[in-house]
C-alpha cells in the first residue's frame, strides 16, 4: 500500500504542470517584441514563439489565437487575423 501512494505522490508531482489548449478572439491592444508578448483586448498576455515575424501582426488587428497553458502562462500555438 505505501508504495502505491508514493507512486501516486510522484506521478502527481510530474504532472502538475498540465498542459491546456484553448482559443480566443480579439484585438491586439500591446505588442512586446522585447518579451515575445502580445496583449489581447481581454487584458490577457499571450507568449509568442522565439523566432516570430512581428511584421505580420500590428496594434488594433483583430486576432484568432491557438495557445497552450503552462503554469499560467499563454503559449500561442497558432495566430491569424480574423474576420
Amino acid at each position: 500500500m505505501r508504495i502505491l501512494i508514493t507512486l501516486f505522490f510522484i506521478l502527481s508531482t510530474l504532472f502538475s504542470s498540465v498542459v491546456m489548449a484553448d482559443d480566443v478572439q480579439g484585438k491586439i491592444t500591446r505588442i512586446d517584441e522585447e518579451n515575445n508578448t502580445i496583449t489581447l483586448d481581454d487584458d490577457e498576455i499571450y507568449k509568442l514563439p522565439g523566432e516570430f515575424d512581428y511584421s505580420a501582426i500590428n496594434e488594433g488587428m483583430k486576432v484568432a489565437v491557438s495557445f497552450d497553458v503552462v503554469d499560467k502562462d499563454k503559449f500561442i500555438t497558432d495566430i491569424e487575423e480574423a474576420d
